[in-house]
């Protein structure tokens, strides 16, 4: 049986992980507007039903953070009509190729030295770490963006998790949703019918047996323990959020409130 998803989440045949994060809340008591602000897996295999919906919404910009390597592998994304494309690589474009090649082989020996015993759950919060700490300018241009004129707006990377899902998290830090809020549309994405699915370059069985699986569980989920450790490190770097936007982003307190009227009630 078919998980059923809610009437106000469509279900897309071809786009992963796709929601508003609308109605989120602030620590003020406002909330996030609705049809301003989504997030999806990439939009490579978006079927014309898939895409009508999308140029429905009234995109002024795709935000896509996937990097070449991700792109060769499933494709430029479906182009809507009036829309503007921004591609912003939030991972090096040869960083993972050859790891992601043993992903889709199966390759059931290195994937036990690279991601048993802790280490894929290691591998994760290390890339979350990195990514706070070494694209400050993607994610300034992206709220700098944000707030001039690129609303309403779509974040993707390939699954939506990870690189989309960071994207998002700053955009609401920046709002000042709260935390707990961020962490729960977050892990969001752990829902059956928004998994990513991985394409296998092999049909032999060890490429889907339970202990590949298991192993790749770490990198397909989405962990409170992963963004738990961006926020930690926004902490640990520049002394709490206002400072990293400050500092980090160069975002400043004209430029934020920009932000909160265009993407709050």
């Amino acid at each position: 049986m078919t998980q059923q998803v809610p009437s106000t989440e469509p279900e897309l045949a071809g786009v992963r992980n796709f929601r508003d994060v609308g109605g989120l809340p602030t620590v003020d008591g406002r909330r996030v507007r609705h049809g301003v602000l989504f997030r999806s897996g990439h939009l490579a295999h978006a079927t014309q039903e898939d895409a009508a919906f999308l140029a429905s919404l009234g995109l002024h910009t795709i935000f896509d953070f996937r990097n070449a390597a991700d792109q060769k592998l499933e494709g430029p994304d479906v182009e809507l009509p009036g829309v503007r494309n921004v591609n912003l690589p939030l991972s090096d474009p040869a960083d993972g190729a050859e790891f992601w090649k043993m992903v889709r082989d199966g390759d059931l020996d290195q994937l036990r030295v690279i991601l048993a015993d802790g280490n894929g759950a290691a591998r994760m919060i290390a890339s979350y770490r990195m990514i706070i700490t070494q694209r400050t300018a993607e994610h300034s241009q992206v709220l700098r963006s944000l707030a001039e004129d690129s609303v309403p707006a779509l974040m993707h990377c390939a699954a939506g998790k990870d690189r989309a899902g960071l994207s998002i998290a700053v955009t609401l830090l920046a709002l000042g949703v709260e935390r707990d809020a961020i962490v729960e549309d977050y892990l969001k994405s752990n829902a059956k019918h928004r998994r990513y699915k991985v394409h296998r370059s092999t049909t032999s069985a060890s490429a889907y047996s339970p202990e590949v699986m298991e192993l790749l569980d770490p990198l397909f989920d989405a962990r409170a323990e992963y963004l738990t450790a961006a926020f930690e490190t926004i902490e640990q770097t520049w002394g709490g959020v206002d400072a990293y936007l400050a500092q980090g982003l160069g975002i400043t307190p004209e430029v934020q409130e920009r932000l909160r009227e265009r993407l709050l009630d």
